[in-house]
């Protein structure tokens, strides 16, 4: 039986992690805003609440992505 394992460490980085990051992150403040005023909340507070999501969860994903990219050239330094 094969397993399988999610590990971020052997997976390649991205072209652009950086704006990539952004961009998901903003997607899903949208999916916020789309929901909340779906089901008949406030615009302006979807829309307050989504841009803190979106900032907060991409400085987080900025800062994780930095840590990723910096624990990788250490390998590539060791490495060679």
């Amino acid at each position: 039986m094969r397993r399988l394992r999610w590990d971020a460490r052997s997976s390649p980085l991205p072209k652009r992690p950086y704006l990539d990051t952004a961009l998901v992150y903003l997607g899903l403040a949208v999916v916020i805003v789309v929901i909340a005023t779906a089901t008949g909340g406030g615009f302006a507070r979807a829309l307050v609440i989504a841009a803190l999501f979106w900032v907060v969860a991409t400085g987080y994903g900025l800062l994780a992505m930095r840590r990723r990219i910096a624990r990788a050239r250490q390998r590539e330094e060791v490495e060679s």
